[in-house]
């Protein structure tokens, strides 16, 4: 067990009180293991110079660069003065600025010819990119000072550091050194067989290559070595989670002939895509095993999801089973409540007079419900005269029994955890077969990983009749009037007979900051001001530029009292009752109201057909995934759709980049690409919502396909061979770290 201690050691045993602080806060770094696993981003050399010409705004960088030339200036009449630096790396020229006292030192440190290496939070003053107060570490080029700076960092390559304003990127290197012998002890996860097969390096040599590489090739094969590692632990976790999902015992609900689900097919007023075809049977083939279903189904908005969900839930019916259907919020409940029931029509009505022979009852159960329509729902699941029940997490409660629950289907897993999943399994009599839906397209190697122990099915065609969504980007900053064209698009769709979206990313009065707000990965960074007044502290200047996102009742009153006078406009958010929600969206699927001013609650499941035109505000403060979402909403008629993404943000923004990829293509998975390269893989396997700090580190999800498929293969055969891996102890070891309690709640979360 002493092995394990090396790397379970605090760091403030290691590098003192102060030190650990900083990185336990700002870096979530807590143990001698967490700073070893917290590897360099990229590797300057000695020999070149990193590109200025590609910094990133608003971000903390750290970049090695040779001084140009450097001018103190007075302002104030005299008595204020600023040291302004300019350096160069041959792509581009960077200005550095020092203001009053703090002049003195990198006033005699920073002479022409000098080469540093410099960090700080890149801004723009006077239409130029600068670092304010930027700190500065020296690569002397003479004598004794020059191979101690230098070399500590590793000869030729210099690492670089995922860093913080405070904790520069040399002083995490320089805190590496002082734990780096602790790295012989590091516990080997890989069985020796997998590791000797792939020709792998290891693991105590892999962090030592990764930190103080001497080449390249040094670099390459660490990487190789520790991307195994996080595929194969994160691998072995979800195959062992499939391998006791298996064991589990399961009702086949098999349908029987000339029941509900044929009624259904016979009346259904279109033909089923070859897709939605396929889709069901892999399906059914499930329903029909004594073994769970765990299938998740992935479609784009629009494909038919919640056809291919109900007629499952109509086959269980038939085999005399119960379903149940669980939506994320209670606006969408109640849409899918109401959808279903149309869709259906009269064998929703089983048990009322005029119903279909065949007809089943479809209740709805909500928190909000009032005791005595609530009570009736709870008699009806757990007498079964309701065959298929529609609800939020309401019906986890512990009160809600089933006379006999045989299908589970989940719309929008990444908001429900496994515990809910467990309390479900608890409700049949065996564990319910499982379909999650989503309509966020997932590549394969994310399905791979966050619903790792789920089959997949995909939906990617769209039924006949869905009409395409033309969709640009409205700059208001640069061009006002394009804003202004916008609304009399909105005004043009209505006079059409049509109806509109407004979509805000906030609700309106000053206590509400955060409800309903859109979740941001890195791509949801605000907006700033004029940057540069570096005298302020940096994260107070940060607040006071940040202009607030703009709000649904703010919004609204300037539309009803402006450009869109004279039409009907209503609002809808999260923080509404109920039943004033549903009151909302009625009046707006009857077509009473013309133009909807609402939160991201619109996001999924909402369908009026009638709607052809969405203005998002702010679109730059929504995910790209998000936006793809929202969009969906319209174009569900005959009638084309329309999508206007309005921003603030500047041309050359990578936000702007953003929103111009959303509007070039209407292809989910495509989208779904461009979102995962933009943001940190930790935010897509859904830490950035458990709060867990990722465990892939290393691990690209896009550009590592082939390793997570090789790693999830070789996890199986491990799992199989020895569900427990009693003999793998190391491995052992590694899973229980990964799966501590957070952990494992994150990693089912997905």
């Amino acid at each position: 067990m002493d092995l394990v201690h090396a790397l379970q050691e605090p760091l403030k045993n290691a590098l003192g009180q102060a030190t650990a602080k900083v990185m336990a806060e700002h870096l979530g770094l807590h143990t001698v293991g967490d700073l070893l696993h917290h590897y360099p981003r990229r590797y300057a050399e000695r020999g070149e110079l990193t590109r200025l010409s590609d910094l990133p705004l608003d971000e903390h960088v750290t970049v090695v660069a040779q001084v140009a030339t450097a001018r103190v200036l007075r302002f104030n009449g005299g008595s204020g003065q600023r040291l302004e630096v300019t350096i160069t790396d041959g792509s581009g020229q960077l200005q550095l600025v020092f203001f009053g006292r703090g002049i003195h030192k990198p006033h005699k440190d920073l002479l022409p010819g000098t080469r540093a290496m410099f960090a700080g939070k890149v801004s723009v003053f006077n239409r130029k990119m600068q670092l304010a107060h930027p700190a500065y570490e020296l690569l002397r080029g003479d004598g004794e000072s020059a191979a101690d700076a230098v070399d500590s960092w590793a000869g030729a390559l210099i690492p670089i550091y995922p860093a913080t304003a405070k904790l520069e990127s040399w002083k995490i290197a320089k805190s590496v050194d002082a734990v780096l012998p602790s790295a012989q002890e590091a516990l080997d996860p890989l069985p020796p067989a997998l590791r000797e097969g792939r020709g792998l390096i290891p693991l105590p040599e892999a962090l030592l290559k990764i930190h103080r590489p001497h080449a390249k090739a040094d670099i390459a094969t660490a990487r190789d070595r520790l991307k195994w590692d996080e595929a194969f632990v994160l691998q072995v976790a979800l195959a062992r989670r499939r391998f006791a999902d298996a064991q589990l015992p399961a009702v086949a609900r098999r349908p029987r002939p000339d029941g509900l689900l044929d009624a259904f097919d016979a009346k259904l007023p279109f033909t089923l895509t070859d897709g939605q075809r396929t889709v069901s049977k892999e399906i059914f083939d499930d329903l029909a095993t004594e073994h769970p279903m765990h299938r998740l189904l992935q479609g784009e908005v629009g494909s038919g999801k919640t056809m291919v969900a109900l007629r499952a839930m109509l086959a269980v019916v038939d085999a005399g089973g119960q379903a149940a259907m669980l939506a994320p919020t209670e606006v969408l409940a109640q849409q899918h409540h109401r959808s279903i029931t149309e869709m259906m029509g009269e064998l929703a009505e089983g048990g009322m007079l005029g119903g279909a022979e065949h007809a089943t009852k479809v209740t709805l159960l909500t928190g909000s419900m009032g005791t005595a329509a609530r009570r009736q729902a709870l008699l009806d699941l757990v007498t079964g005269e309701a065959g298929i029940v529609i609800g939020t997490h309401a019906l986890i409660e512990d009160k809600v029994q089933f006379h006999d629950l045989g299908l589970v289907v989940v719309d929008e897993q990444h908001r429900f955890g496994v515990e809910q999943r467990d309390a479900l399994r608890g409700k049949g009599k065996q564990p319910p077969h499982l379909l999650v839906m989503t309509a966020t397209p997932i590549p394969r190697t994310v399905a791979m990983t966050v619903f790792g122990d789920l089959e997949t099915s995909v939906l990617d065609q769209l039924p006949a009749g869905r009409s395409p969504i033309s969709t640009h980007v409205v700059p208001s900053q640069d061009k006002p009037h394009f804003l202004a064209r916008a609304w009399e698009r909105v005004r043009e769709e209505v006079d059409n007979g049509h109806q509109a979206y407004v979509v805000c990313p906030r609700i309106g009065d000053l206590d509400d900051e955060g409800a309903d707000e859109p979740k941001k990965g890195k791509e949801g960074s605000k907006k700033g001001g004029k940057k540069g007044k570096a005298a302020k502290e940096e994260a107070a200047a940060d607040d006071a530029d940040k202009r607030p996102p703009l709000a649904v009742l703010d919004v609204a009153e300037e539309l009803a009292h402006g450009p869109l006078r004279g039409l009907g406009v209503e609002v809808l958010h999260g923080r509404m009752q109920p039943d004033d929600k549903d009151a909302v969206m009625r009046r707006f699927a009857a077509g009473e109201t013309h133009v909807l001013v609402a939160t991201t609650v619109i996001e999924v499941g909402v369908n009026v057909p009638n709607a052809t035109a969405m203005v998002i505000m702010d679109a730059d403060r929504f995910g790209v995934s998000q936006l793809h979402q929202l969009r969906g909403r319209v174009g569900r008629g005959s009638a084309p759709g329309l999508c206007l993404l309005v921003t603030d943000m500047p041309e050359a923004s990578p936000a702007r980049a953003r929103l111009n990829a959303v509007a070039a293509t209407l292809d989910g998975f495509e989208l779904s690409r461009v979102d995962l390269e933009q943001r940190r893989e930790g935010d897509v396997l859904g830490q950035a919502q458990s709060g867990v700090r990722s465990s892939l580190r290393m691990l690209a999800v896009i550009d590592d396909e082939e390793i997570i498929a090789a790693a999830r293969e070789e996890a199986t055969a491990v799992v199989s061979r020895d569900p427990d891996l009693e003999h793998l102890p190391e491995l052992r070891t590694a899973l229980d770290a990964l799966l501590d309690a957070e952990r494992e709640q994150y990693l089912d979360k997905g």
